[in-house]
């Protein structure tokens, strides 16, 4: 059974930093290319970041500098460091998993920011 369960959300004033995390299970992790997104009420779930299984990175120009993804193969968890955060990245971030056709999803986790 794939799993997918983040950590780390929360509720943090405008300028602060969170660390989210990802714990895969069930999946070859090193294979997969992994991936975070974000959506709030009413909107199509963004793109945030990605790491390929090669640490190849990319990020969503809103979120470049500011945030970075990073993964441990040791550990089958993928993580999220969000820095200088301000009140437009209150969403629910959702973990994915890709390898091919297969794409696993996280429960998603809420981050708040306070202005």
């Amino acid at each position: 059974q794939v799993q997918l369960v983040e950590s780390g959300g929360g509720l943090v004033q405008a300028g602060g930093s969170l660390r989210l995390s990802c714990a895969a299970s069930g999946i070859i992790f090193s294979i997969y290319a992994m991936a975070w997104y974000r959506q709030v009420p009413g909107k199509r779930r963004e793109l945030v970041a990605t790491i390929s299984n090669a640490d190849s990175t990319n990020y969503a120009d809103s979120v470049k500098g500011r945030f970075t993804i990073s993964r441990d193969n040791t550990k089958n968890t993928v993580s999220l460091q969000l820095n200088s955060l301000n009140p437009e990245d209150t969403a629910v971030y959702y973990c994915n998993g890709r390898q091919g056709l297969r794409s696993y999803w996280g429960q998603g986790t809420q981050v708040t920011v306070s202005s």
